[in-house]
């Protein structure tokens, strides 16, 4: 009897193995995307395993610094856990991270664009998706800056969204969002500003402590944002510092988690509690991760969050 619960014991360890390493061992495929909208041209990074047909769709809406692949698919070598594309991927989601106007790869207007426009872009973005894979909704994920143009859009077309994950949403009294003000008139004047590699780091460690950061992932994110994000864009932290709140949770008619860090600066239980008790859906999660900021995707929190998005998806 003790040799059969052993060897039944063996053989349940090596099929829990067994299906991880094949999870990873997952081939993931990158496809670019391009939407156009009234002149305006969208870069769309869609990342899947194996193929893509019949997989459920999930959208990730990039913050207010760098655009969506940059943001969600950071590939640090060695350190290939810190893809949220990669892991949702694997887990059997067709996922597409797209790069608001005034971001990364997507066109940058002269005048300063506004989170109206990024919310109607990811409308366009969205019916791309869902035209492309002859789906009906996405499940969308904002992060930041993105929980706001995200939350608009969920308030204009809830048919088109199974499920909404706030990620690290700010509020009128976030901490970050305070010292963000003094500098309204220059957010005003400049419609872009530059950062250098080491500008992309504090982020990292606003209110956050050293243990929660992984140095050579915040090495990596600084020199890639430093490469792509030529000019970022000033026209979310405008409407950040001067028409919040953006986003009634009233109108949010479909499940929605709000996650964020123990660490955010951002995000926090005293100013969402309150976002979150009128969101009007019963089915609704509030999550708060440990170890973890307001980059918790790039922190040592990260799979927690990642397994806390994709149950959420997942579930019925």
């Amino acid at each position: 009897m003790k040799s059969r619960a052993l060897l039944q014991f063996a053989v349940i360890a090596a099929a829990i193995l067994g299906t991880a390493a094949s999870s990873e061992a997952q081939e993931v495929s990158g496809v670019e995307h391009w939407v156009e909208r009234d002149g305006i041209r969208l870069y769309v990074w869609e990342k899947y395993a194996g193929s893509p047909a019949g997989k459920s769709l999930v959208v990730l809406a990039h913050g207010s610094a760098t655009a969506g692949k940059e943001s969600f698919d950071l590939q640090v070598p060695g350190k290939p856990s810190y893809s949220l594309m990669d892991f949702l991927a694997r887990e059997g989601f067709d996922v597409f991270a797209p790069d608001a106007r005034g971001f990364g790869r997507s066109t940058h207007p002269d005048a300063h664009m506004t989170t109206q426009e990024a919310s109607e872009d990811l409308n366009a973005v969205v019916d791309h998706v869902l035209k492309l894979r002859g789906g009906k909704r996405v499940n969308l994920l904002g992060w930041s800056w993105g929980t706001q143009d995200g939350g608009m859009f969920v308030i204009a077309h809830p048919e088109k969204v199974e499920k909404y994950v706030s990620y690290a949403q700010m509020h009128v009294d976030s901490p970050d969002i305070a010292k963000r003000r003094p500098r309204i008139e220059a957010f005003r004047k400049n419609p872009y500003v530059t950062i250098a590699e080491a500008g992309w780091k504090p982020r990292f460690s606003s209110l956050t402590p050293a243990e929660a950061n992984d140095p050579e992932v915040v090495d990596v994110y600084a020199k890639t944002a430093a490469q792509v994000e030529r000019k970022t864009a000033t026209g979310p932290q405008l409407d950040m510092v001067t028409i919040m709140p953006m986003v009634n949770p009233r109108l949010i008619p479909v499940p929605t988690m709000i996650i964020h860090g123990q660490y955010d600066d951002v995000a926090d239980l005293d100013g969402l509690l309150p976002f979150f008790r009128q969101l009007p859906n019963p089915y609704k999660k509030y999550v708060v991760v440990p170890n973890a900021g307001h980059m918790m995707h790039l922190q040592k929190g990260h799979q927690l969050f990642q397994r806390e998005v994709a149950v959420f998806f997942r579930a019925p």
